[in-house]
């Protein structure tokens, strides 16, 4: 049975996601609809992918029958209220991350959806891939020991991109980039919250972090280091060390491709597009498109993978990494 998307947004991620879903068999995935608000935009997308509807607004991709699941690939302040509008309109979505921009309206989304008894996941698309996959494997195997210090950064120049630096848009590091680092270190500690967070930084004049270091404490004398940058490129590793060796995630730790275990490399290639693509390894989107489908058909409502209360900490931790910086946004005071 084919699961039937929507695209919602006819951005650069939305054409990635796309071009990710068409690596894999129709028979499986279909893109049937896109709405933008311009409808000059989705008519050109749809005409590029090949998707029979286009519609010049989300409220009539929510009315559209045909539509088992809808990926929302807007800008992150708009995630509460498009992802609302969908799951209000009985539509099971994939969000782009962040899920929303604070822990108070990642509650309402998860509140939203089971209101609504439909499925609900933040499209952390990295923790399918995989060499992620892999990872849970080795660490639940104890294959390095006991886990004592993980360490991950992301640092791209973004500071010429308006959305990252522009606080109306959900600018700033640490919810654009810094989020892949953090989400790494607590599903490598198996969604444990951290005993303690301290986070330091600065920020741009438009009031976004440009940079941030995140110290998180776990129980069990264990610990994780996050950097993350929109100023600068940094190594973009991830390595977790443990009591008996170590796995080393070489560049692009947020779309990883290989793995270095022990000092042994296995590569885990993702697929050739069909299509230009706007980012790195795009194609690996396909991942998180297949576990949908799964739980889909499986009747569930979230993934255990990426669940509900893995969102839900994954803001809380950024929600505190922000209040230490000095980072708000206008969504915080509502």
């Amino acid at each position: 049975m084919a699961i039937r998307w929507g695209i919602c947004s006819a951005g650069k991620i939305s054409n990635d996601f796309t071009v990710a879903l068409k690596t894999l068999p129709p028979e499986q995935h279909q893109v049937v609809a896109v709405a933008a608000r311009d409808l000059k935009r989705a008519q050109e997308f749809a005409q590029k992918h090949s998707i029979p509807h286009a519609y010049g607004s989300y409220e009539e991709l929510a009315k559209d029958p045909e539509i088992d699941v809808v990926y929302v690939g807007t800008i992150h302040p708009h995630h509460l209220s498009v992802g609302a509008l969908f799951m209000n309109a009985k539509k099971n979505i994939l969000c782009e991350k962040p899920l929303a921009m604070n822990l108070k309206e990642v509650q309402e989304l998860i509140a939203t959806a089971k209101k609504n008894d439909v499925f609900l996941m933040e499209a952390v698309w990295t923790r399918f891939f995989p060499a992620s996959v892999e990872i849970s494997r080795l660490l639940s195997q104890k294959e390095v020991g006991e886990v004592k210090v993980v360490q991950a950064d992301f640092g791209v120049p973004l500071m010429h991109v308006v959305r990252a630096v522009q606080k109306d848009l959900g600018g700033g590091a640490l919810l654009d980039i810094g989020i892949y680092c953090l989400q790494f270190v607590l599903m490598v500690f198996n969604g444990e919250k951290p005993e303690c967070v301290q986070a330091t930084g600065f920020c741009l004049d438009t009031g976004v972090d440009e940079a941030m270091i995140i110290t998180l404490k776990f129980s069990g004398h264990r610990m994780a280091v996050c950097t993350c940058t929109i100023a600068a490129e940094l190594p973009n590793e991830a390595i977790i060390v443990g009591t008996k060796g170590t796995i080393k995630i070489p560049a692009h730790m947020w779309c990883p491709t290989s793995l270095i275990v022990n000092g042994v490399e296995t590569q885990y290639p993702v697929p050739e597009p069909g299509l230009p693509l706007n980012f790195i390894n795009s194609t690996g989107m396909r991942y998180e498109a297949e576990e949908v489908r799964r739980c889909l058909l499986k009747g569930l409502k979230e993934s255990s993978r990426m669940s509900h209360a893995d969102s839900a900490l994954l803001a809380e931790v950024m929600d505190e990494a922000r209040r230490q910086v000095g980072v708000v946004y206008s969504q915080d005071s509502q």
